[in-house]
């Protein structure tokens, strides 16, 4: 088959189970890829790394030359924004969140993350079989994020809805017409950013400790936020906070119940968990694309691209890369020298990243007691739609 056709065939539900084959294709045929909608697909570690880390690439839809009005009229999150924008935007969120102006707020929440593991273990006491991800892998992101918003319990339930409007609106693949999916994302967008603009309004003057207290309260008038960008920044902290962190739980369980081997060891020596999690994040990240678009006409590798050309860079593929990483195919939870692009690279590199893996160590630490003789009840479980954010929908497994 063609090779302008990869990215159709990775957004292909059918490839959604694995699609790394398609990855060893892209790159053999790489490193530029035109595709048949007029993209330029890359799968090739050097050459994301250097795209990655280089200026005259935007992470701008507004800078694609097929842009659509929607795309130039809606403000986009910083993390499809440019320095300086971007930079601005991001130094702004990390001020309450990590160094140097908060640099005790992720490590202080150890405790209660394990606290709420601990509470979701303790439910799944005495039961024959769970879904990881409703029962465990889903529950304690959202947990954990609605707690460092200072979102109220009973409204956590809320986010779930919305999240996962948004996040299909926000996949990649080239479909047709995503008028309809494109519009109710928007929607899901202005419901959720009202309901945390609202809620930070109602700690104005009266701060309770958590970031949205941080946003509205911070007293100095050239680090504040506008409205505007209070609701995007939190809608992609809430997403970015707990949906990929979702993934890398229950990919993690799936990979490890696929290695009985490699799980019985982590059971022996669980001070290998943090490198098993950076493993992890190489070997089934829970971000496989990324777009950038050229600000300019670029070389890659002696490929010309267009500027404002969309250009899908296949981190997943990159993490694989038999050019970076020795036998990459190989899940190895003591792999030296992992550089992998499971939180991106470059100035967008995953800020949240420091507590999304405090989330998978202590929750795999948790759970590695529990699957001594634990089973896959369905292999390959049911995927979710999203090609660009890939992890089960459901993972169903006996204890």
């Amino acid at each position: 088959m063609a090779s302008e056709t990869l990215l159709a065939r990775i957004s292909d539900y059918a490839n959604r189970p694995d699609p790394y084959p398609l990855y060893a294709e892209l790159r053999e045929a790489g490193p530029v890829v035109r595709q048949a909608d007029g993209s330029c697909l890359i799968g090739t570690y050097h050459e994301i790394a250097a795209l990655l880390h280089d200026p005259r690439m935007s992470a701008e839809p507004r800078s694609r030359t097929d842009s659509s009005s929607s795309e130039e009229t809606r403000r986009p999150p910083f993390l499809r924004l440019d320095d300086p924008e971007h930079h601005r935007l991001r130094t702004l969120t990390m001020r309450p969140f990590g160094p140097p102006h908060s640099p005790r707020r992720v490590d202080a929440m150890r405790g209660e993350i394990a606290h709420i593991t601990g509470e979701l273990i303790e439910a799944l006491r005495d039961r024959e079989q769970i879904d990881v991800v409703d029962d465990f892998a889903y529950p304690l992101p959202i947990t954990v994020i609605c707690r460092l918003m200072g979102v109220p319990r009973e409204d956590e339930a809320l986010f779930q809805g919305w999240t996962d409007v948004i996040v299909a609106s926000a996949d990649i693949g080239p479909e047709e017409d995503t008028t309809e999916r494109d519009k109710a994302g928007l929607q899901a967008r202005q419901e959720m950013g009202r309901y945390l603009v609202d809620l930070a309004e109602q700690r104005r003057g009266r701060p309770t400790g958590d970031m949205l207290s941080d946003f509205i309260n911070e007293p100095d008038p050239a680090l504040r936020l506008t409205v505007e960008e209070l609701a995007e920044t939190t809608i992609l902290l809430f997403i970015a906070g707990h949906e990929t962190t979702v993934n890398l739980i229950t990919n993690g369980v799936l990979t490890l119940l696929r290695r009985p081997d490699e799980l019985d060891r982590l059971r022996r020596e669980p001070g290998l968990l943090p490198r098993a999690v950076e493993e992890l994040l190489r070997y089934e990240p829970p971000v496989h694309m990324r777009e950038r678009i050229p600000l300019a006409d670029i070389d890659v590798a002696g490929t010309t691209i267009p500027e404002g050309t969309s250009v899908i860079l296949a981190l997943a593929s990159g993490s694989r890369d038999p050019k970076r990483f020795h036998e990459p195919d190989r899940f190895d939870p003591t792999r030296p020298d992992n550089e992998h692009f499971g939180f991106g690279s470059g100035i967008h590199l995953c800020y949240g990243a420091p507590l999304a893996r405090i989330e998978a160590e202590t929750a795999l630490g948790a759970l590695l007691p529990h699957l001594g003789t634990a089973r896959l009840v369905q292999d390959p479980p049911p995927y979710r739609q999203n090609a660009m954010l890939r992890g089960p929908r459901h993972l169903p497994i006996h204890l």
